[in-house]
C-alpha cells in the first residue's frame, strides 16, 4: 500500500516539474529607473514678416537752366578778382541777352554760393570799353564850362557819355503773374510820353505787383548794388521815374557834381548852378576825367584857376549809402574786354521792398538786363531765370 503511495507521489511530483518547465518565465521585479525630466515644450516663433522696403529717395535735382546756389565751407573775399574756392567749386549757368544800344548783346555767366545768413553772387559778362566818362565837365576854349552829352538824347537816353551798368529783377512775393515764363516783360517799357522819355516807363500791371531791382552803377556806385524796387506807378510830371523807386536810405549815395548859387526865391537857401562844377579832385589829380568820379571824402571845392581849356572835370560825387537802399555789398572790375562783378547780401533783409530768400527749398525767379554805356537801352534776357540753393 505504502508503495502504491509513493508511486502516486512521485508521478506527481514530475507532472508538476513538467508543468513548471512548460509555465511562462516570472515577471522580473520593477527597478528605480530614474525617468527622464520633463521638458518644456519650446515657444513657437512666429513666421518671419517680409521687410517693406524703405520709399527711394528722390535725388535733388534743379530747375533745367537754373542758377544753382552751392554752400561754401568760406565765404568769397569781394574784390572783383573772382579766384576763390567757393566760385571754383561752384556751378555756372549762362544766360543770353540782346536788343541793347547799337544791337550789343552778350551771354552773361552766373555762379552763386551760400554761407552763414548769407547770399553772394558773382556775374562775368563781355564788353568791349570800360565806359567811364559819364557826363563829365569840360573846359571851353571861351573858358565857360560845358557837361558833355549825348547829342541825340532827347531826354533820359544817354548813348554816349555814360557808365555800365547791369540789372536783376525779382518778383516780391510772387506778386507779379508770369513773371516765371515771361521775366522782365511783365513790366517792359510802356512808349506812352516819347516827347519826354523816348524810351519809355517802367512799371508794374496792377497795384499789389511789386519787384526787387538790383541795380549795379559802375560809375555811380560806391562798393555796393544800388538796391531798388519796382511798382504799379506810372509816368508825370511829379512820377518822372513812373514805377521804378530808391529803396531808403539814411545817408550817402551819390549827386551831380553842380555848383550852387541863391535861390532867387529865397535868400537864405541855395539852388543848383547848372553852368559849372562846384568840386574837384584833389590837387596833382588827372584832368583827363577820370576815374568818372570823385570820392564826397576827397572832393575839394572848384577852383578855376587850375584848368585850361579841354581839360576835364568828373560829374559824379559819390558815397557809401546807409540804409537799406545799400545793403547789396559789391566789388568789380573790368580787365581785357569783360567785366567781373561780385556782391552779397543776406538772405533775409526783412524788407518790404526786397525779396525775401526765406525758403531754401524755394524756386526763384530773377531776370537780367546789362547795359552798355546806355542810359536805358539795354540788353535783355528772354523769360526768366530760376534760381535754388542746393542742400
Amino acid at each position: 500500500m505504502q508503495r502504491k503511495i509513493w508511486s502516486l507521489f512521485s508521478l506527481l511530483m514530475v507532472g508538476a516539474l513538467v508543468l513548471a518547465a512548460c509555465a511562462a518565465p516570472a515577471t522580473p521585479a520593477p527597478t528605480n529607473t530614474p525617468l527622464p525630466p520633463t521638458s518644456v515644450p519650446p515657444t513657437p516663433v512666429p513666421p518671419t514678416a517680409t521687410p517693406i522696403p524703405e520709399p527711394t529717395a528722390i535725388p535733388w535735382a534743379a530747375p533745367e537752366g537754373a542758377l544753382v546756389s552751392v554752400k561754401a565751407d568760406a565765404a568769397p573775399t569781394l574784390d572783383g578778382v573772382a579766384d576763390d574756392a567757393a566760385w571754383a567749386n561752384a556751378p555756372e549757368t549762362v544766360t543770353e541777352v540782346d536788343g541793347g544800344y547799337n544791337n550789343y548783346s552778350s551771354k552773361v555767366t552766373l555762379k552763386s554760393v551760400y554761407s552763414g545768413d548769407m547770399v553772394y553772387y558773382l556775374v562775368t559778362w563781355a564788353d568791349p570799353t570800360e565806359s567811364w566818362l559819364r557826363a563829365p565837365w569840360e573846359k571851353q576854349p571861351d573858358g565857360s564850362w560845358k557837361r558833355l552829352s549825348d547829342p541825340n538824347d532827347k531826354g533820359g537816353d544817354n548813348n554816349v557819355y555814360y557808365e555800365d551798368k547791369l540789372a536783376f529783377i525779382w518778383p516780391i512775393n510772387n506778386s507779379i503773374p508770369k513773371f516765371n515764363t515771361v521775366g522782365c516783360f511783365t513790366a517792359c517799357h510802356a512808349g506812352e510820353n516819347s516827347d519826354v522819355k523816348p524810351y519809355g516807363n517802367k512799371y508794374t500791371a496792377a497795384a499789389g505787383e511789386t519787384a526787387d531791382i538790383w541795380h549795379w552803377k559802375s560809375i555811380r556806385n560806391l562798393n555796393q548794388v544800388d538796391d531798388q524796387f519796382l511798382d504799379n506807378t506810372t509816368y508825370s510830371k511829379d512820377t518822372p521815374e513812373a514805377g521804378r523807386h530808391s529803396d531808403k536810405k539814411d545817408s550817402g549815395g551819390y549827386a551831380d557834381n553842380f555848383a550852387s548859387k541863391p535861390d532867387p526865391n529865397d535868400a537864405t537857401k541855395t539852388v543848383a548852378d547848372k553852368t559849372k562844377p562846384g568840386f574837384m579832385l584833389p590837387l596833382g589829380s588827372a584832368k583827363d576825367g577820370s576815374p568818372g568820379f570823385i570820392l564826397d571824402s576827397e572832393k575839394v571845392p572848384f577852383d578855376d584857376a587850375q584848368f585850361v581849356a579841354g581839360d576835364r572835370i568828373p560829374g559824379i560825387i559819390k558815397s557809401t549809402i546807409v540804409g537799406d537802399r545799400g545793403d547789396i555789398k559789391a566789388s568789380w572790375k573790368w580787365a581785357n574786354g569783360k567785366w567781373a562783378l561780385e556782391f552779397s547780401r543776406k538772405l533775409v533783409t526783412g524788407s518790404e521792398t526786397d525779396v525775401q530768400f526765406d525758403d531754401l527749398a524755394a524756386t526763384y525767379y530773377f531776370g537780367v538786363a546789362v547795359f552798355e554805356n546806355a542810359q536805358v537801352r539795354h540788353a535783355f534776357e528772354t523769360g526768366a531765370t530760376p534760381f535754388v540753393f542746393k542742400p
